[in-house]
């Protein structure tokens, strides 16, 4: 087999892209708008074997292309929903409650339309914190726009300060398939969020809760299409944070779907 024969079989897998807006104020890159992949997200993806994570850009308002959504999700094999921003209310229907959670439109919108155009293809998807609530909107659902003011008894689901390192317990629902890939009810994972689903979209069932204040914390898709949301990091989990849930079961879940499906 030749190397381009070989290549040609290794699954390729888009991942949508963190935006930084256009900012004057900004010194970094003169302020310029950027696409970036974070880092660990990459490293994860490359450490499942042989998938080639591929970084999906998109355009600003107003610019015109020749390439769109429809274009990557007809060549990729599976996609990658990656954290950050909030997205903004309006993407699911309501305005914000505070002018610091109205999110980012803009972003919103190139991801909404990825995940659709890759539902329609038959492309496994996974959704990561953001990722997992894009994938929920884009399903008809909704969101708190704040977990700390609107979920009676919540916990504390970030903080600024131990970021990656805030954690909390999950409970694993009984039979899903999160349950039979760890064989535990119950785990600890870390927790960078602070918005979280409110009404589940069409077609999800919650696979995982937080344990104490009952927050979504994945979802999967019933049926035969594979897409997965979690509102943990994976790719944020240092190798010494051996008490979290291990990262693993879910790579391999993915890629897994998207061996199937090529």
């Amino acid at each position: 087999m030749t190397t381009m024969q070989r290549a040609r079989k290794r699954p390729l897998i888009g991942i949508s892209a963190c935006w930084l807006h256009a900012d004057e104020d900004r010194q970094l890159y003169n302020g310029r708008a950027l696409l970036y992949l974070e880092q660990s997200m990459g490293e994860w993806l490359m450490s499942g074997g042989d998938a080639l994570p591929m970084m999906i850009p998109g355009a600003r308002r107003g610019v015109q292309t020749q390439v769109g959504p429809e274009d990557y999700a007809d060549r990729i094999d599976g996609l990658v929903i990656q954290g950050g921003v909030d997205m903004a209310p309006e993407s699911y229907g309501q305005r914000p409650i505070r002018e610091e959670w109205s999110g980012d439109p803009v972003r919103d919108g190139y991801e909404l339309d990825l995940v659709q155009a890759c539902l329609e293809r038959d492309r496994p998807i996974l959704g990561i914190c953001r990722g997992h609530q894009v994938l929920n909107v884009a399903l008809g659902g909704s969101l708190y726009q704040d977990i700390a003011t609107q979920v009676e008894g919540a916990l504390n689901h970030r903080d600024q300060t131990l970021y990656h390192e805030n954690t909390h317990k999950v409970v694993l629902e009984p039979g899903a398939v999160l349950h039979q890939l760890y064989g535990v009810r119950s785990a600890l994972v870390n927790s960078v969020h602070h918005q979280a689903i409110r009404e589940l979209g069409d077609g999800l069932c919650v696979e995982a809760r937080s344990s104490e204040d009952g927050v979504i914390e994945a979802v999967r898709l019933d049926g035969e299409l594979y897409a997965v949301g979690v509102q943990w990091h994976p790719e944020f989990q240092e190798p010494w944070q051996r008490e979290l849930l291990a990262t693993r079961p879910l790579l391999d879940d993915f890629l897994a779907a998207v061996a199937k499906r090529m």
